[in-house]
């Protein structure tokens, strides 16, 4: 014979706890940045740096004191973090949309067809006029012949590190992608140009960049690609395996496909990376106002040093012209890893793995 347990209505737990209104984050807000605007004008604040650092952390502390009060500890906890969290968020945010915002500011005037389509060959920096095509010529052959030789490479080193890698050699191939991967690019330069250029007693060349850009991609190839074939479920490998599907053709098939997605991430990463890079491009690579579209003869323009150049030219009369154009070569550059990004995220949606 069961016996039933009744609780007493005041110990019944409740569905219906007090939650505070929708417009509760509105009223702190507003009255966070009111007590904020006062302080600054009674102390005397000088910018409006310190009245925003005070009116959000008024705001945690108004919110999350009026939470406590109405619904309890545990939901003003988990309120407060939320609050946190977005506005770790914004703090990043606002500098990358800060200086996207200001290089399109500055950049747009310059963009026009003529910019695009023309170089500086002829040009000096008293001039107006002129454009980036030289620079975009080599930019484009330097870093793809760049991602041409690094992105195999990198790949299929992170493939032998995770599925063929044991023991002391792996090891020690690991260590030395990790040192890699702090190396200052200047000092991959400067490696280029002691035994490439001084040792064969060559001329600077835009291939010559390309073997530093390479230097510096491999290692973000490898750990970036490295992480993502691990992160392929080893069910797929031993159902494969299961099959009698041989190894290579295991790897070709089910896990490259099914981290295709990581790899071209990845593989953007490390070409975003290397595209902006100037040291390494002045002692290989050398600057050339005309068009040279050889990159195995020759100095050869490239987009970052086309700036440095252009903002070393702003003394005097010619500091409008180099200024515009340097601020135009930078808008460019924006755009073009943003096309790339772009146009390989289509790739990889287009080519990756489908669920029916």
């Amino acid at each position: 014979m069961t016996t039933a347990i009744s609780i007493p209505r005041t110990e019944r737990p409740t569905l219906n706890a007090k939650r505070l209104p929708r417009s509760a984050p509105g009223i702190a807000g507003l009255t966070a940045v009111a007590a904020a605007l006062t302080a600054r004008g009674i102390l005397h604040w000088t910018g409006y740096f310190t009245a925003g650092f005070t009116a959000a952390l008024l705001y945690v502390l108004l919110l999350g004191v009026w939470s406590v009060a109405v619904e309890g500890r545990r939901r003003a906890t988990d309120r407060i973090v939320g609050i946190v969290v977005g506005a770790c968020l914004i703090a990043a945010s606002i500098p990358l949309v800060m200086i996207l915002g200001y290089i399109a500011v500055k950049g747009a005037p310059a963009l026009s067809p003529t910019f695009l389509t023309h170089s500086m060959n002829g040009i000096t920096g008293a001039q107006a006029g002129g454009g980036v095509y030289h620079a975009l010529i080599g930019t484009l052959e330097q870093v793809g012949i760049a991602a041409a030789v690094a992105l195999p490479i990198g790949i299929l080193t992170a493939i032998y590190l995770v599925e063929f890698g044991r023991g002391a050699f792996a090891r020690g191939v690991a260590f030395f992608v990790d040192v890699m991967n702090g190396v200052p690019s200047i000092v991959a330069g400067l490696f280029v140009f002691t035994f490439l250029l001084l040792g064969l007693g060559l001329r600077p060349f835009g291939a010559a960049g390309s073997v530093a850009l390479v230097v510096l991609m491999l290692p973000i190839v490898i750990r970036s690609a490295e992480e993502m074939i691990r992160l392929v479920p080893h069910e797929l490998r031993e159902a494969s395996d299961a099959l009698g599907v041989p190894r290579w053709r295991t790897i070709v098939k089910v896990v490259l496909p099914t981290a295709l997605s990581g790899l071209v991430t990845g593989s953007l990463l490390a070409i975003s990376r290397v595209a902006g890079e100037t040291a390494p491009l002045i002692l290989l690579v050398g600057y050339s106002a005309r068009i040279n579209s050889d990159p195995l003869s020759g100095d050869q323009a490239s987009l970052p040093v086309m700036i440095w150049d252009q903002l070393g030219k702003r003394s005097g009369d010619a500091g409008a012209f180099g200024e515009t154009r340097a601020w135009g070569a930078a808008l460019v550059l924006i755009l073009l890893v943003l096309a790339v990004n772009l146009a390989a995220r289509l790739l990889a949606r287009l080519t990756g793995p489908r669920s029916w």
